[in-house]
């Protein structure tokens, strides 16, 4: 469960993560700041 400050909205947010399996973590935490308001969501990762 994730929860995103409302002070995300009309802007554009850079997840950054050392690891991603399934991406799953990334996706939700994706989802949870668009329906928050964030215009557009970049993930960066460093090992698959």
């Amino acid at each position: 469960c994730f929860w995103a400050d409302p002070r995300v909205e009309g802007k554009y947010v850079f997840l950054i993560d050392d690891v991603v399996t399934t991406g799953s973590t990334l996706r939700e935490a994706k989802k949870t700041l668009v329906e928050a308001g964030a215009v557009n969501v970049y993930a960066i990762t460093v090992a698959h």
